[in-house]
C-alpha cells in the first residue's frame, strides 16, 4: 500500500510539492490536516 504520508514529505521536502498543493491531498482524504501540518511546519 502506498504511503502517501512519505510520499509528499518527499516531494514537498525536495521542492516539488507547494503548499497548496499539499492541502489538496488533504481535500483528497490522501493525508489528515494534522499530517499536513506536520510537512509544512506549520499550523495552516
Amino acid at each position: 500500500m502506498l504511503d502517501w504520508y512519505k510520499l509528499i514529505k518527499r516531494y514537498y521536502e525536495g521542492g516539488f510539492y507547494t503548499k497548496d498543493q499539499v492541502q489538496r491531498f488533504v481535500e483528497l482524504s490522501k493525508i489528515t490536516q494534522e499530517e499536513a501540518n506536520e510537512i509544512l511546519g506549520e499550523a495552516v
